[in-house]
């Protein structure tokens, strides 16, 4: 079973509002520049055309003050070359004639507005920040498209059946509005799970907020935005509308930012202060963890409630020590599917170190230990040694007769038989011989390793039943 995840950008509130201002006329723009200053913008003038194109293309503004006379080249050409550009500064043209024609030029080269001399510098002000509030309406919907169409493959395949059981599950969740709590170590797939839940809702958009990135006001701003700000931006709930909201290491959440989805979730909707607009909770919210929510609500660091609200639905993703079975057949799709490694095979030694690894990082850990070896591997072929795996984590299962296997870099190349053999012999004894868990673990029938069992002269510890 296969299912394969969309990575995406994580929505930034940025710095504050960057303009240029490229005016000829030294004391009207040392004044324009003193007084944006003091409203709190990053500012940079020039006092000329070229330098202004130079100067755009050297770093990345917000809006752009192009004064329409200047030495070198003139503001409309400026800005036509600008536009060019993606995702370019909102430009507002400056004219000291204020022409209808120069008016209708700018607009039609994609000016954001023209302004006359002589002006107000209040009028300059709030000219700016609608600009600014458009370039970020452009650039979040660019986000959200990119959110929904890209994609990067990090399938999630396995054949242990416990894990097929949950896959099962979460195909029968894609549909539904519910939360989904989606809990696991670092590395075992929560934001594949998350993004295959989004298949319902694949024409919309789907928002990821990693909440270690934020403290507790920030994560408030990350989740719901903030219209008072500097910088209005427009929140990570209200950008995932119809969509889906992944919020990563949710744990992390603070007290306001706790209050706040609770209280969103509960109403349906939310509201900013100062912000008259009542947007709707129409995003499907996805929280992944690796800590124990329940055990943080215990001790109070977590509200109870919004526990049981994202809790609606649950999955819990198990480790890639506890699927060993999958490893072969992972390690076999990496080397297939990445461009880095294709073309690779993994000698049997190889094999039989990355079963005995206790993978702390999971299947993350998995595809950059073969991404790195495949780099260094000779003719193709990837040895045991090439994996560069610390002897201290490994975990060599113990042989049928008792006694130790010795570390994969000291044992000659086993046959895929006797790495079967080990695997069966390692699962049976964390099972106690109950050979009905032990199936369901190893994802074969109790028929199977029945048969298994006897193929390979296992013998039943004295007081075990199965």
């Amino acid at each position: 079973m296969t299912m394969t995840p969309v990575s995406s950008p994580v929505i930034d509130s940025g710095s504050p509002i960057r303009v240029l201002i490229a005016e000829d006329e030294a004391h009207l723009g040392t004044i324009l520049e003193q007084f944006m200053t003091a409203r709190g913008f990053y500012v940079r003038i020039v006092r000329d055309g070229r330098s202004a194109l130079e100067q755009l293309q050297q770093e990345a503004f917000d809006v752009a003050l192009l004064d329409v006379v200047m030495p070198e080249l003139d503001g409309l050409e400026v800005l036509r070359l600008v536009r060019e550009r993606p995702l370019p500064p909102e430009i507002i043209v400056i004219t000291g004639n204020g022409t209808i024609e120069t008016a209708m030029a700018a607009l039609k080269l994609g000016a954001y507005d023209c302004l006359s001399k002589p002006y107000r510098m209040a009028e300059i002000d709030a000219l700016v920040r609608r600009a600014w509030e458009k370039r970020m309406l452009v650039r979040e919907h660019r986000y959200a498209q990119e959110l929904r169409h890209r994609d990067v493959p990090t399938p999630l395949v396995t054949q242990f059946a416990p894990l097929r059981a949950v896959l099962d599950m979460v195909g029968k969740f894609t549909e539904s509005p519910l939360p989904v709590l989606v809990s696991g170590a670092t590395g075992t797939g929560k934001r594949t799970i998350a993004r295959h839940l989004h298949g319902g809702r694949a024409s919309a958009a789907f928002v990821e907020v990693d909440c270690a990135n934020y403290d507790d006001d920030q994560q408030v701003i990350q989740i719901f935005g903030d219209p008072t700000s500097l910088e209005p931006t427009l929140g990570a709930l209200e950008l995932a509308s119809r969509g889906t909201l992944l919020l990563r290491h949710v744990e992390t959440l603070g007290p306001r930012a706790q209050a706040g989805l609770l209280a969103a979730l509960d109403a349906g909707k939310f509201h900013l202060t100062a912000d008259k607009r009542r947007v709707p909770t129409d995003a499907r919210i996805v929280a992944t963890t690796s800590r124990d929510l329940g055990a943080l609500a215990s001790a109070g660091r977590f509200d109870e409630v919004l526990l049981h609200r994202l809790g609606a639905l649950r999955v819990a993703l198990p480790t890639l020590r506890d699927r060993r079975i999958d490893i072969p057949m992972l390690a076999e799709h990496i080397l297939e599917r990445s461009a880095g490694t294709r073309g690779c095979t993994i000698d049997t030694d190889a094999l039989l170190a990355l079963d005995a690894y206790a993978w702390p990082g999971n299947v993350r850990e998995l595809e950059l230990v073969l991404e790195r070896a495949a780099f260094h591997a000779e003719h193709g072929i990837i040895p045991a040694r090439s994996l560069g795996l610390a002897a201290s984590a490994m975990e060599l299962p113990a042989a049928s007769s008792g006694g130790a296997v010795p570390p994969a870099a000291t044992v000659e190349a086993p046959s895929l038989s006797e790495l079967e053999r080990r695997h069966i012999a390692e699962v049976l004894e964390r099972c106690g011989w109950h050979q009905g868990r032990a199936a369901e673990q190893l994802g074969i029938s109790p028929k199977t390793l029945y048969r298994k069992i006897r193929e390979y002269g296992f013998k039943r510890p004295s007081g075990r039943n199965s």
